[in-house]
């Protein structure tokens, strides 16, 4: 029997409607992502007051009307920046926190990445922003359901892959990692702690997440220990 053909997809022409409209949504995204790179650069350095619609154009390179146009106002776009680059550090968190192998070396990863950057202060202005702003509140709500949901998908996944016993559910540790995250990073800022002294303090308040099961510890020191031996001397 002869195989039978196969038919490739027709191409889309430059001038059918379809590949117009892609072509369009496309440049939306990017203007989208330009305009949002740029408010959270100027956000950050000025504050809300000190930025002008165009400031952001002239970083973005467009148009003041392009703002308005996918954010409306300029306290929209604040927010929605916020919220992107607290999305942003839950993700770089979590890459950091990979090369754990134990509770506490999870916990310092993930308090560095935190503490290094003012992205957890720059979302909580956007917090207090929608206290005045509820028509905003709704994109604040999903992103803290994202660090929440995240955080406890990225922390279970640990505690199951190394055997550690955690000493509070996975959704409770999230929630109370990101709480004291943004009220140790709002106080620390207002009094001008370095990133370091954050850091600390945060380790402080969060305390112990899980713990090992018994003769973990020892047994990965004697592994890293004959490792750094020659060879011939390891253990028997």
């Amino acid at each position: 029997m002869a195989p039978k053909s196969v038919q490739a997809a027709p191409e889309i022409s430059a001038d059918d409607p379809r590949h117009a409209a892609r072509a369009t949504r496309t440049a939306g995204r990017q203007m989208r992502s330009r305009l949002l790179d740029g408010a959270s650069r100027l956000f950050r350095e000025r504050g809300l007051p000190g930025t002008s619609i165009s400031d952001i154009a002239a970083a973005a390179d467009a148009f003041p009307s392009q703002i308005t146009y996918y954010f409306r106002t300029k306290e929209a776009l604040f927010v929605e920046a916020a919220c992107r680059e607290m999305l942003y550090l839950a993700r770089a968190t979590e890459q950091a926190a990979l090369q754990a192998h134990t509770p506490r070396e999870y916990t310092h990863a993930l308090v560095e990445t935190v503490t290094a950057t003012d992205s957890v202060a720059f979302f909580a202005e956007a917090l207090t922003l929608t206290r005045r702003r509820q028509d905003l509140a709704p994109l604040v709500e999903r992103t803290i359901e994202r660090l929440h949901s995240e955080g406890a998908r990225a922390y279970a996944g640990q505690v199951e892959r190394h055997g550690w016993r955690s000493l509070r559910a996975p959704e409770e540790s999230s929630r109370r990692f990101w709480a004291i995250a943004i009220g140790v990073m709002v106080e620390g800022h207002a009094m001008g702690r370095s990133a370091e002294d954050l850091c600390s303090e945060m380790l402080r308040a969060l305390g112990d997440q899980a713990t090992t099961p018994a003769g973990a510890d020892s047994a990965r020191l004697r592994l890293v220990d004959d490792r750094d031996k020659p060879d011939g001397e390891g253990s028997s």
